[in-house]
């Protein structure tokens, strides 16, 4: 991916087309990796035009924006957050495919043949809902996806909520595509999945009809972010629903959703957003006796616990009542403003940063990602309002409590 020529800015068209998985194969297939774009940064703008329509047609429909302002703040430091690792080395889900392809692979695959390229499309998906699966119910992986479920709010933003560190299991699933499919078709697919389920994160978007039978769609996918019992561990298709209808995970959307974990997280700060759920196994994985029920409390569902099922008890899980009401900044508008624009300065800088990361060193790269790190972590500390005190007692103390699971959602 450091084609010059490869990494030439992409037409509005073909942004589009990017986003909704519509490009062609004689338009997306490269004979090396080094030539493949980086898709996911060229999107961009995409992502902040959209998130621009989704604001004006809420508006105009609802009167209000799609979230609020700490929320979508949360989620986009993120989506930052996760990109972070990819100033100093290509990603895992690339390196240890290049390394079984290389060395292990059966068969190779025409690079540049349009069945090469749909068959891809397919494996890839198929990958990503396994993948997606077993994030939910395996214990360790959850602790890496539940950054995504954390949301209380369902909009374009949640959809850049993303983990650091979800990209050192998600390879595990994709790594036999590298026995026969190129390095370069794969890395293509990669991006186009994720890249699709973007637009899915909306409540602008009623239901498609006939789309509904074979797509994710918004309507599907609000079922999987929310909280209520018959949404838990539902529908983890990436592009094509088909996985979900065939496995016996798919559930359409019928009373209304509440987004987020079984109980919210209660903060806004991104290093506890994205590490607050490894502390919780790490003391549990201690305070849990005999070595099996250690091992389960890794490698079992998040809602396990001595005496259960793999993956918990349903009725474990708390009824919604359709009156939850999100975790809220106790910030001022004044403060949240400058919240916003510190967050608009610090995205300028951050794709400064990706632009030049060829001609920064790496120590000059490493004091960026420190300056990235600490802005991302002040602003979260502005909106959590957590130094302000009372009595002794932060204002937010009221809402801490201990970890508990349930199904694949967390009960704090």
């Amino acid at each position: 991916m450091k084609n010059p020529e490869a990494q030439q800015d992409v037409s509005v068209s073909q942004g589009i087309r990017i986003m909704f998985y519509m490009m062609k194969p004689n338009e997306t297939s490269f004979r090396t990796l080094e030539e493949v774009p980086d898709y996911v940064k060229k999107a961009t703008p995409f992502f902040i035009s959209l998130m621009l329509l989704e604001l004006a047609v809420s508006w105009i429909r609802k009167g209000k924006p799609p979230g609020r302002v700490d929320d979508s703040l949360t989620s986009m430091s993120a989506g930052i957050l996760s990109r972070l690792p990819r100033l100093f080395s290509r990603s895992i889900e690339l390196t240890s495919y290049v390394y079984i392809w290389e060395n292990y692979r059966l068969i190779g695959l025409p690079w540049d043949s349009p069945w090469t390229w749909y068959l891809t499309f397919l494996a890839v998906d198929f990958g990503y809902y396994w993948f997606h699966r077993m994030a939910h119910e395996v214990n360790i992986m959850w602790a890496g996806h539940q950054t995504h479920h954390s949301s209380e709010d369902y909009n374009l933003s949640t959809a850049l909520r993303q983990s650091v560190f979800q990209v050192y299991t998600s390879w595990i699933f994709y790594s036999p595509l590298a026995l026969f499919i190129p390095p370069s078709v794969y890395a293509v697919h990669l991006q186009f999945n994720l890249l699709y389920q973007f637009w899915i994160h909306t409540e602008v978007i009623g239901n498609l009809g006939p789309l509904e039978l074979i797509l994710n769609t918004p309507s599907h996918h609000r079922v999987h972010h929310g909280r209520n019992r018959y949404c838990i561990d539902k529908n983890y298709a990436g592009t094509l629903i088909i996985w979900d209808r065939i496995f016996g995970t798919f559930e359409a959307e019928s009373e209304k959703v509440v987004y987020g974990l079984t109980h919210p997280i209660n903060t806004f700060e991104p290093f506890k957003v994205q590490f607050h759920y490894l502390i919780y196994i790490w003391t549990t994985f201690w305070a849990t006796p005999g070595f099996f029920n250690k091992f389960s409390v890794i490698f079992k569902g998040p809602g396990w616990s001595p005496g259960k099922p793999r993956l918990g008890l349903s009725e474990d899980i708390p009824e919604v009542t359709g009156k939850e009401v999100p975790f809220s900044s106790l910030a001022s508008q004044l403060i949240k403003i400058y919240a916003v624009v510190q967050f608009a300065l610090l995205l300028a800088f951050y794709e400064d940063t990706f632009a030049d990361k060829a001609a920064l060193s790496q120590v000059t790269l490493l004091l960026r990602v420190c300056f990235i790190l600490l802005t991302l972590t002040s602003i979260g500390l502005l909106l959590d309002q957590r130094l302000r005190k009372s009595g002794g007692r932060s204002v937010r103390d009221s809402t801490e409590h201990k970890p508990k699971q349930c199904g694949s959602r967390i009960l704090l």
